[in-house]
């Protein structure tokens, strides 16, 4: 039980690699914030994790874009429980287009989400999370080596395995440690409903296609005291795709 008595809040948390996420802290002993835009969603999920046996979990609504909200989901995480000792950035959109048709609307979507929603939270944790604290950003492999159709989205986990990097300097003075985790094709709904997948233009190997729980172990790793010694990495889930690539 790494987490007993610990506080997490994962984003976009109500399916996929943050569901699998919210279900493993919490079954390793954690409270669990479930952030997501959908109230009824959030619940269930917070549900699932208590019965999964976290001795506490809150479905929390929350905009990951909107900093406001975000401020509002910290802070109530804080009063709930008063403390905060792990966050996990999961939330994510992924939007498909040639490069010359993305609108300024489509970038600051997606922007907004992928990127400064993963900052406004690690900010709000550099404010109140204790020395000891960590935080997992889920980026994409797709931060490394990419495909057509997708240039805000490559862009936007680019930049946040840099931030990553950024936070891990100024946080290692306050004790907390900052990493990332670039997951690969993962069995989501996110992957099969990429028309890149279903066109063929991103082929897949059922060897390379890997489980949220997968990706869960890897962040619950990272979060853990098994990783003390640390920050500023990148972690790479993706069955070994890349390296033949």
């Amino acid at each position: 039980m790494r987490f007993t008595d610990q506080v997490a809040i994962v984003t976009g948390a109500t399916s996929g690699i943050g569901l699998a996420t919210a279900l493993r802290l919490g079954a390793e002993g954690a409270r669990v914030v479930v952030a997501s835009l959908d109230a009824e969603k959030a619940e269930a999920a917070a549900a699932r994790v208590r019965t999964a046996g976290a001795p506490d979990a809150w479905g929390c609504v929350c905009d990951v874009a909107d900093e406001s909200a975000v401020e509002a989901c910290v802070a109530g995480t804080v009063d709930r429980w008063g403390r905060l000792d792990a966050v996990v950035n999961n939330a994510g959109v992924m939007g498909f287009k040639p490069f010359d048709a993305w609108t300024a609307a489509d970038w600051a979507l997606t922007l907004g989400v992928d990127l400064l929603g993963a900052y406004w939270f690690m900010r709000e944790a550099f404010r109140h999370m204790p020395a000891g604290g960590a935080i997992v950003n889920v980026t994409s492999i797709h931060a490394v080596q990419t495909t057509p159709l997708v240039a805000p989205y490559a862009a936007a986990k680019a930049g946040l395995d840099s931030l990553t990097r950024s936070a891990a300097i100024e946080g290692k003075v306050r004790g907390i440690r900052v990493n990332s985790v670039e997951p690969g094709a993962i069995e989501t709904p996110m992957l099969r409903d990429n028309p890149n997948v279903r066109s063929g233009v991103e082929t897949l190997d059922p060897a390379d296609v890997g489980t949220p729980e997968s990706v869960a172990a890897a962040v619950a790793f990272l979060l853990s005291a098994d990783a003390a010694f640390v920050t500023g990495a990148t972690l790479r889930v993706d069955g070994g795709r890349l390296a033949r690539l």
